[in-house]
Protein backbone atom coordinates (compact mmCIF):
# COMPACT_ATOMS: atom_id res chain seq x y z
CA UNK A 1 0.00 0.00 0.00
CA UNK A 2 2.79 2.18 0.66
CA UNK A 3 4.41 1.79 -2.71
CA UNK A 4 1.18 2.31 -4.43
CA UNK A 5 0.86 5.94 -2.07
CA UNK A 6 4.38 7.13 -2.84
CA UNK A 7 3.96 6.88 -6.46
CA UNK A 8 0.42 8.46 -6.46
CA UNK A 9 2.10 11.38 -4.54
CA UNK A 10 5.28 11.50 -7.00
CA UNK A 11 2.01 11.37 -9.63
CA UNK A 12 0.42 14.41 -8.23
CA UNK A 13 3.55 16.49 -7.34
CA UNK A 14 4.90 15.95 -11.36
CA UNK A 15 1.50 17.34 -12.79
CA UNK A 16 2.47 20.42 -10.41
CA UNK A 17 6.59 21.01 -11.11
CA UNK A 18 6.65 24.61 -10.94
CA UNK A 19 4.38 25.17 -8.11
CA UNK A 20 6.48 21.85 -6.32
CA UNK A 21 9.60 23.39 -7.43
CA UNK A 22 8.52 26.77 -5.61
CA UNK A 23 7.20 24.78 -2.37
CA UNK A 24 11.00 23.15 -2.05
CA UNK A 25 12.45 26.45 -2.41
CA UNK A 26 12.47 27.28 1.35
CA UNK A 27 13.45 23.85 2.45
CA UNK A 28 16.45 23.97 -0.36
CA UNK A 29 17.51 27.02 1.08
CA UNK A 30 17.30 26.21 4.64
CA UNK A 31 18.86 23.02 4.55
CA UNK A 32 21.80 24.74 2.40
CA UNK A 33 22.09 27.53 4.72
CA UNK A 34 22.39 25.25 7.33
CA UNK A 35 25.03 23.18 5.77
CA UNK A 36 27.12 25.97 4.59
CA UNK A 37 27.01 27.49 7.41
CA UNK A 38 28.16 24.75 9.82
CA UNK A 39 31.05 23.48 7.01
CA UNK A 40 32.39 27.28 7.48
CA UNK A 41 32.36 27.36 10.68
CA UNK A 42 33.98 24.05 11.36
CA UNK A 43 36.56 25.18 8.99
CA UNK A 44 37.05 28.71 10.88
CA UNK A 45 37.18 26.53 13.77
CA UNK A 46 39.98 24.06 12.71
CA UNK A 47 42.29 27.53 11.20
CA UNK A 48 41.62 29.11 14.17
CA UNK A 49 43.20 25.91 16.40
CA UNK A 50 45.79 25.45 14.05
CA UNK A 51 46.71 29.50 14.71
CA UNK A 52 46.59 29.33 18.46
CA UNK A 53 48.77 25.98 18.42
CA UNK A 54 51.52 28.21 16.02
CA UNK A 55 52.05 30.12 19.40
CA UNK A 56 54.09 27.12 20.83
CA UNK A 57 53.72 24.41 23.11
CA UNK A 58 51.82 25.76 26.32
CA UNK A 59 52.81 28.82 26.12
CA UNK A 60 52.21 31.24 28.86
CA UNK A 61 52.48 34.96 27.53
CA UNK A 62 52.95 37.94 30.54
CA UNK A 63 52.61 41.30 29.25
CA UNK A 64 53.12 44.82 30.82
CA UNK A 65 50.43 46.59 32.78
CA UNK A 66 48.63 49.47 31.83
CA UNK A 67 47.35 53.19 33.47
CA UNK A 68 45.45 56.01 33.36
CA UNK A 69 47.35 59.12 32.58
CA UNK A 70 44.95 62.23 32.06
CA UNK A 71 41.93 59.92 30.68
CA UNK A 72 44.59 57.80 28.37
CA UNK A 73 45.75 54.28 28.62
CA UNK A 74 49.51 53.77 28.05
CA UNK A 75 51.65 51.51 28.66
CA UNK A 76 54.04 51.01 31.72
CA UNK A 77 57.29 49.24 31.70
CA UNK A 78 56.15 47.11 34.63
CA UNK A 79 58.10 43.40 33.43
CA UNK A 80 61.82 43.10 33.99
CA UNK A 81 64.37 40.45 33.08
CA UNK A 82 64.54 40.05 36.61
CA UNK A 83 61.27 38.81 36.67
CA UNK A 84 61.64 36.39 33.85
CA UNK A 85 64.64 34.80 35.72
CA UNK A 86 62.04 34.66 39.42
CA UNK A 87 59.85 32.79 37.15
CA UNK A 88 62.39 30.51 35.74
CA UNK A 89 63.47 29.74 39.16
CA UNK A 90 60.30 30.09 41.57
CA UNK A 91 57.97 28.45 39.27
CA UNK A 92 58.48 24.34 39.19
CA UNK A 93 55.76 24.08 36.48
CA UNK A 94 57.69 25.84 33.88
CA UNK A 95 60.11 24.40 31.58
CA UNK A 96 61.43 27.14 29.66
CA UNK A 97 60.94 31.18 29.86
CA UNK A 98 62.05 33.70 27.44
CA UNK A 99 61.81 37.84 27.21
CA UNK A 100 61.30 39.86 24.28
CA UNK A 101 61.65 43.58 23.53
CA UNK A 102 60.07 44.74 19.80
CA UNK A 103 59.39 47.32 17.45
CA UNK A 104 58.98 47.90 13.75
CA UNK A 105 62.25 49.24 11.71
CA UNK A 106 62.91 49.59 7.95
CA UNK A 107 65.70 46.89 6.90
CA UNK A 108 67.86 47.39 3.97
CA UNK A 109 69.62 44.73 1.74
CA UNK A 110 71.47 45.55 -1.29
CA UNK A 111 69.04 47.99 -2.06
CA UNK A 112 66.00 46.66 -1.48
CA UNK A 113 64.33 47.66 1.93
CA UNK A 114 61.26 46.41 3.86
CA UNK A 115 58.93 47.77 7.04
CA UNK A 116 59.32 44.87 9.62
CA UNK A 117 58.98 44.09 13.26
CA UNK A 118 62.19 43.48 15.06
CA UNK A 119 62.40 41.49 18.28
CA UNK A 120 65.07 40.77 20.56
CA UNK A 121 64.92 37.89 22.50
CA UNK A 122 66.92 35.15 24.33
CA UNK A 123 67.88 31.84 22.88
CA UNK A 124 65.12 30.13 25.13
CA UNK A 125 62.38 31.90 23.05
CA UNK A 126 62.56 29.18 19.99
CA UNK A 127 62.03 26.77 22.63
CA UNK A 128 59.24 28.29 24.36
CA UNK A 129 57.81 29.26 20.33
CA UNK A 130 58.30 25.64 19.11
CA UNK A 131 59.59 27.63 15.81
CA UNK A 132 62.04 25.06 13.98
CA UNK A 133 64.55 26.71 11.49
CA UNK A 134 64.86 25.91 7.70
CA UNK A 135 68.22 27.48 7.50
CA UNK A 136 70.87 27.99 9.61
CA UNK A 137 70.87 27.77 13.16
CA UNK A 138 69.30 29.32 16.00
CA UNK A 139 70.28 32.79 18.06
CA UNK A 140 72.91 30.92 21.69
CA UNK A 141 73.86 32.67 24.93
CA UNK A 142 77.12 33.69 23.57
CA UNK A 143 75.17 35.60 21.02
CA UNK A 144 73.07 37.26 23.96
CA UNK A 145 75.98 37.23 26.16
CA UNK A 146 78.00 39.69 23.80
CA UNK A 147 75.14 41.54 22.44
CA UNK A 148 76.31 40.13 18.82
CA UNK A 149 74.99 41.54 15.68
CA UNK A 150 73.32 38.41 14.18
CA UNK A 151 69.60 37.99 13.19
CA UNK A 152 67.04 35.44 12.20
CA UNK A 153 64.88 36.22 9.75
CA UNK A 154 61.08 35.23 9.42
CA UNK A 155 59.57 33.50 6.00
CA UNK A 156 57.87 36.74 4.91
CA UNK A 157 60.89 38.63 5.01
CA UNK A 158 63.50 36.63 3.27
CA UNK A 159 60.53 36.63 0.14
CA UNK A 160 60.48 40.44 0.24
CA UNK A 161 64.00 40.88 0.51
CA UNK A 162 65.84 38.15 -1.34
CA UNK A 163 65.27 36.92 -4.80
CA UNK A 164 64.04 33.18 -4.85
CA UNK A 165 66.64 30.45 -4.37
CA UNK A 166 68.99 32.48 -2.59
CA UNK A 167 70.12 31.30 0.57
CA UNK A 168 69.84 34.62 3.24
CA UNK A 169 72.22 32.98 5.45
CA UNK A 170 75.37 34.80 5.86
CA UNK A 171 74.15 37.57 4.19
CA UNK A 172 74.16 41.26 5.70
CA UNK A 173 71.19 43.79 6.35
CA UNK A 174 71.45 46.91 8.16
CA UNK A 175 68.87 47.38 10.73
CA UNK A 176 68.97 51.56 11.88
CA UNK A 177 72.37 51.24 9.68
CA UNK A 178 73.52 48.54 12.00
CA UNK A 179 74.93 45.78 10.29
CA UNK A 180 73.77 42.31 10.75
CA UNK A 181 74.54 39.01 9.47
CA UNK A 182 72.06 36.75 9.07
CA UNK A 183 72.33 32.84 11.02
CA UNK A 184 69.16 31.04 10.58
CA UNK A 185 65.92 31.64 8.54
CA UNK A 186 62.78 30.51 10.43
CA UNK A 187 60.15 27.91 9.44
CA UNK A 188 56.67 29.62 8.38
CA UNK A 189 53.97 29.33 10.82
CA UNK A 190 51.25 31.62 9.08
CA UNK A 191 48.91 33.96 10.76
CA UNK A 192 48.55 34.30 14.51
CA UNK A 193 44.95 34.17 16.27
CA UNK A 194 44.92 37.79 16.16
CA UNK A 195 45.83 37.72 12.29
CA UNK A 196 48.92 38.93 12.46
CA UNK A 197 51.84 37.55 9.87
CA UNK A 198 54.00 35.90 12.29
CA UNK A 199 56.79 36.08 9.47
CA UNK A 200 57.13 38.76 9.02
CA UNK A 201 59.62 39.57 11.92
CA UNK A 202 63.83 39.75 12.31
CA UNK A 203 64.75 37.78 15.52
CA UNK A 204 68.02 39.60 17.66
CA UNK A 205 69.49 39.14 20.52
CA UNK A 206 67.76 40.76 23.07
CA UNK A 207 71.03 43.04 24.31
CA UNK A 208 71.45 43.81 20.93
CA UNK A 209 68.39 45.22 20.63
CA UNK A 210 68.11 46.67 23.60
CA UNK A 211 71.53 48.80 23.23
CA UNK A 212 72.03 49.36 19.84
CA UNK A 213 68.75 49.26 17.69
CA UNK A 214 65.31 50.05 19.58
CA UNK A 215 66.80 51.42 22.84
CA UNK A 216 65.63 51.83 25.92
CA UNK A 217 64.64 54.03 28.72
CA UNK A 218 65.60 52.05 31.63
CA UNK A 219 67.67 48.97 30.98
CA UNK A 220 66.21 45.54 32.03
CA UNK A 221 62.54 46.48 31.05
CA UNK A 222 60.80 43.99 28.49
CA UNK A 223 58.01 44.20 26.36
CA UNK A 224 56.71 40.57 27.15
CA UNK A 225 57.79 37.23 28.77
CA UNK A 226 57.19 34.12 27.17
CA UNK A 227 56.91 31.04 29.33
CA UNK A 228 55.86 27.43 28.87
CA UNK A 229 54.67 24.39 31.07
CA UNK A 230 55.69 20.76 30.78
CA UNK A 231 52.04 19.63 30.03
CA UNK A 232 49.45 21.51 28.91
CA UNK A 233 46.83 20.70 32.09
CA UNK A 234 49.69 22.45 33.90
CA UNK A 235 49.10 25.97 32.41
CA UNK A 236 46.15 26.82 35.01
CA UNK A 237 48.38 26.21 38.16
CA UNK A 238 51.04 27.92 35.93
CA UNK A 239 49.16 30.74 36.04
CA UNK A 240 48.46 31.08 39.40
CA UNK A 241 52.01 30.25 40.49
CA UNK A 242 53.33 33.37 38.00
CA UNK A 243 50.91 35.74 39.37
CA UNK A 244 52.39 35.02 43.05
CA UNK A 245 55.71 35.22 42.25
CA UNK A 246 55.38 38.67 40.24
CA UNK A 247 53.13 40.39 42.53
CA UNK A 248 56.29 39.68 45.22
CA UNK A 249 58.91 40.50 43.23
CA UNK A 250 56.98 43.67 42.47
CA UNK A 251 55.84 44.22 45.90
CA UNK A 252 51.99 44.85 45.24
CA UNK A 253 50.10 44.58 48.60
CA UNK A 254 46.66 42.72 48.96
CA UNK A 255 44.35 45.94 47.91
CA UNK A 256 46.63 46.86 44.89
CA UNK A 257 45.99 45.18 41.13
CA UNK A 258 48.04 43.65 38.97
CA UNK A 259 50.84 45.73 37.24
CA UNK A 260 50.72 42.92 34.52
CA UNK A 261 48.36 40.81 32.49
CA UNK A 262 48.80 37.14 31.68
CA UNK A 263 47.49 35.24 28.59
CA UNK A 264 47.58 31.59 27.89
CA UNK A 265 46.37 29.58 24.73
CA UNK A 266 43.62 27.65 26.45
CA UNK A 267 42.12 31.78 27.36
CA UNK A 268 42.95 32.51 23.86
CA UNK A 269 40.65 29.25 22.69
CA UNK A 270 38.14 29.52 25.03
CA UNK A 271 37.63 33.61 23.94
CA UNK A 272 37.87 32.58 20.29
CA UNK A 273 35.46 29.25 21.23
CA UNK A 274 32.73 31.12 22.62
CA UNK A 275 33.05 33.66 20.01
CA UNK A 276 32.90 31.07 16.99
CA UNK A 277 29.58 29.45 19.09
CA UNK A 278 27.62 32.93 19.15
CA UNK A 279 28.62 33.27 15.86
CA UNK A 280 27.27 29.37 14.32
CA UNK A 281 23.92 29.90 16.90
CA UNK A 282 22.70 33.28 14.57
CA UNK A 283 23.44 31.47 11.24
CA UNK A 284 21.66 28.85 12.17
CA UNK A 285 18.62 30.60 14.10
CA UNK A 286 18.98 32.14 10.36
CA UNK A 287 19.28 29.25 8.09
CA UNK A 288 15.90 27.69 10.79
CA UNK A 289 13.73 30.32 9.95
CA UNK A 290 14.15 29.69 6.29
CA UNK A 291 13.25 25.77 7.18
CA UNK A 292 10.45 27.01 8.74
CA UNK A 293 9.03 28.68 5.75
CA UNK A 294 9.56 26.33 3.64
CA UNK A 295 7.78 24.44 6.31
CA UNK A 296 4.68 26.64 6.31
CA UNK A 297 5.19 27.16 2.46
CA UNK A 298 4.70 23.11 1.98
CA UNK A 299 1.18 23.21 4.24
CA UNK A 300 -0.20 26.09 2.58
CA UNK A 301 0.67 23.89 -0.55
CA UNK A 302 -1.15 21.09 0.33
CA UNK A 303 -4.04 23.05 1.90
CA UNK A 304 -4.59 24.33 -1.56
CA UNK A 305 -4.29 20.77 -2.85
CA UNK A 306 -6.63 19.59 -0.59
CA UNK A 307 -9.35 22.34 -1.38
CA UNK A 308 -8.75 20.88 -5.32
CA UNK A 309 -9.13 17.36 -4.65
CA UNK A 310 -11.85 17.46 -2.54
CA UNK A 311 -14.24 15.50 -4.97
CA UNK A 312 -11.52 13.59 -5.58
CA UNK A 313 -11.04 12.57 -1.99
CA UNK A 314 -14.63 11.94 -1.43
CA UNK A 315 -14.49 9.38 -4.19
CA UNK A 316 -11.86 7.41 -2.35
CA UNK A 317 -13.90 7.70 0.87
CA UNK A 318 -17.34 6.54 -0.85
CA UNK A 319 -15.73 3.69 -2.61
CA UNK A 320 -14.13 2.50 0.69
CA UNK A 321 -10.68 4.28 1.77
CA UNK A 322 -10.03 4.23 4.85
CA UNK A 323 -9.01 8.07 6.99
CA UNK A 324 -5.91 6.98 7.69
CA UNK A 325 -4.85 6.25 3.94
CA UNK A 326 -6.11 9.97 3.07
CA UNK A 327 -3.95 11.07 5.62
CA UNK A 328 -1.10 8.92 4.72
CA UNK A 329 -1.15 10.05 1.26
CA UNK A 330 -1.08 13.77 2.08
CA UNK A 331 2.01 13.04 4.38
CA UNK A 332 3.55 11.36 1.93
CA UNK A 333 3.07 14.19 -0.25
CA UNK A 334 4.29 16.31 2.50
CA UNK A 335 7.82 14.21 3.08
CA UNK A 336 8.67 13.68 -0.90
CA UNK A 337 8.43 17.45 -1.20
CA UNK A 338 11.14 18.08 1.57
CA UNK A 339 13.46 15.17 1.28
CA UNK A 340 13.74 15.86 -2.61
CA UNK A 341 14.04 19.56 -1.92
CA UNK A 342 16.74 18.41 1.52
CA UNK A 343 18.79 16.23 -1.30
CA UNK A 344 19.34 19.43 -3.26
CA UNK A 345 19.64 21.72 -0.43
CA UNK A 346 22.46 19.39 0.70
CA UNK A 347 24.32 19.76 -2.85
CA UNK A 348 23.63 23.86 -2.67
CA UNK A 349 25.30 23.32 0.86
CA UNK A 350 28.32 21.55 -0.30
CA UNK A 351 28.71 23.64 -3.53
CA UNK A 352 28.51 26.81 -1.83
CA UNK A 353 31.19 25.31 0.96
CA UNK A 354 33.50 24.81 -1.34
CA UNK A 355 32.90 27.99 -3.79
CA UNK A 356 33.95 29.93 -0.35
CA UNK A 357 36.70 27.92 -0.13
CA UNK A 358 37.83 28.49 -4.13
CA UNK A 359 36.80 32.31 -4.05
CA UNK A 360 38.26 33.50 -0.79
CA UNK A 361 40.30 30.90 0.70
CA UNK A 362 38.60 30.21 3.90
CA UNK A 363 38.86 26.50 5.01
CA UNK A 364 35.73 24.02 4.96
CA UNK A 365 35.42 21.12 6.74
CA UNK A 366 31.94 19.42 5.48
CA UNK A 367 31.06 17.02 8.15
CA UNK A 368 29.06 13.65 7.21
CA UNK A 369 27.34 13.54 10.17
CA UNK A 370 25.63 17.16 9.20
CA UNK A 371 24.62 16.33 6.28
CA UNK A 372 22.42 13.16 7.49
CA UNK A 373 21.35 15.49 10.44
CA UNK A 374 20.16 18.35 7.70
CA UNK A 375 18.28 15.75 5.27
CA UNK A 376 16.68 13.99 8.55
CA UNK A 377 15.46 17.54 10.06
CA UNK A 378 14.27 18.34 6.25
CA UNK A 379 12.04 15.43 6.34
CA UNK A 380 10.79 16.26 9.85
CA UNK A 381 9.88 19.18 8.38
CA UNK A 382 7.85 18.16 5.97
CA UNK A 383 5.99 15.51 8.07
CA UNK A 384 5.31 18.35 10.72
CA UNK A 385 4.11 20.91 8.61
CA UNK A 386 1.96 18.07 6.56
CA UNK A 387 0.22 17.16 9.21
CA UNK A 388 -2.74 19.48 9.18
CA UNK A 389 -3.35 19.44 5.79
CA UNK A 390 -3.23 15.65 5.99
CA UNK A 391 -5.46 15.63 8.81
CA UNK A 392 -7.82 17.81 7.57
CA UNK A 393 -8.36 15.80 4.01
CA UNK A 394 -8.90 12.82 6.36
CA UNK A 395 -12.08 14.46 8.30
CA UNK A 396 -14.38 15.79 5.07
CA UNK A 397 -17.18 14.58 4.78
CA UNK A 398 -17.71 12.60 1.90
CA UNK A 399 -21.09 13.42 0.92
CA UNK A 400 -20.17 17.18 1.33
CA UNK A 401 -16.82 16.46 -0.92
CA UNK A 402 -18.96 14.85 -3.58
CA UNK A 403 -20.75 17.62 -3.69
CA UNK A 404 -17.95 20.07 -3.81
CA UNK A 405 -17.51 21.96 -7.16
Amino acid sequence: MFRMVFIMALRVLARHRLRAGLTMLGVIIGVGAVIAMVSIGQGAAALMQDRISSLGSNVIMIFRGHSMVRGARKVRPTITVSDAEALLRDVPNLSAVAYTKRGDIQVIHEGKNWSTRVAGVTPSYFEVRDWPFVRGFPLNQKDLDSAAKVAVLGHTVVKNLFDPGVDPVGAVLRLNKVPFTVIGVLAQKGSSAWGNDQDDRILIPFTTAERKVLGTKKIGTVGAIFASTKEYAQLPQAVELITAVLRKEHHLSDDEEDDFYIRTQMDIAETRQESADAMMFLLFAVASISLLVGGIGIMNTLLVSVTERTREIGIRIAVGAKRRQIMLQFLVEAAVLSLVGGMIGIGVGVASAKFTTVLVGWPTIISPLFLVIAFVFSATVGVVFGLYPAHKASRLNPIDALRYE
